[in-house]
């Protein structure tokens, strides 16, 4: 990738760490809180806000207006499906769809998902960067949160809604997946790490996008992000952090 080729737009753990992994491995990398300020040229900007629609839609449709014309769109898809994203533009060709949590530092796959109109060639430079991050990529059908965001949200909701009937105690639910699935750590210590608010997002995405009540939030996930108990981020969620 040439040079000021890659911006990446974001306020949010992930877009700090994508900006420091592409530093670390030689890309000229730009961090941009916002849509504004960018620098030409930009052959590959990297959108990651994934909470409210309406202000991802005005952060893509600004991104849309300033980008060179030959630029790829690469945004995240938690909680919206790549075709949504693509049709607040006006080259849905050049949007691809990506979805993953924090941190994606130990994580091997990042997931793409195409829109019905992306081109081949804008998913071959989507690829092309995360393979320079040192990361493989698949492939996958267009739908929010794809397929490890999704699936993981769905047992968190379920551990949280576990928890708000009185089954366990946070800590005994996640011992109890840590040790009987062994899984890395436990849903709700895991869904701290993440962010609630990112959880979330993924949840009320395919809930919108499918109208099936299996992806209905937990009430009590949907209060923790509105008391702005995000997790580890903000120092409380599931858990209390000390430092914060």
């Amino acid at each position: 990738m040439g040079k000021n080729s890659v911006a990446i737009i974001g306020r949010s753990r992930l877009a700090e760490e994508l900006f420091r992994l592409s530093r670390e491995k030689g890309l000229d990398a730009a961090l941009h809180p916002d849509a504004g300020g960018l620098a030409a040229p930009v052959s590959l900007a990297v959108e990651t806000y994934a909470a409210d629609e309406e202000e991802k839609k005005a952060i893509v449709k600004k991104l849309d207006a300033v980008l060179p014309s030959g630029a790829v769109l690469l945004s995240s898809c938690l909680a919206s499906p790549t075709t949504r994203l693509a049709s607040w533009t006006g080259r849905p060709e050049r949007v691809v769809g990506f979805a993953t949590f924090y941190p994606i530092q130990g994580k091997k796959v990042i997931e793409l998902g195409a829109g019905l109109r992306t081109e081949e060639g804008a998913i071959r430079e989507a690829e092309k960067f995360f393979q320079a991050l040192g990361k493989e990529t698949a492939r996958v059908k267009d739908g929010a949160g794809l397929i490890f965001p999704r699936i993981l949200s769905l047992i968190i909701n379920e551990a949280a809604r576990s928890l708000d009937e009185g089954v366990a105690e946070a800590e005994a639910i996640d011992v109890a997946m840590r040790l009987g699935v062994n899984y890395p750590m436990g849903p709700l210590r895991w869904a701290d790490q993440i962010g609630l608010d990112e959880v979330l997002a993924v949840l009320e995405g395919l809930q919108r996008e499918t109208g099936e009540d299996r992806y209905r939030p937990a009430p009590l996930l949907k209060k923790m992000v509105l008391a702005g108990w995000l997790g580890e981020q903000s120092g409380r969620g599931f858990y209390e952090y000390d430092g914060r």
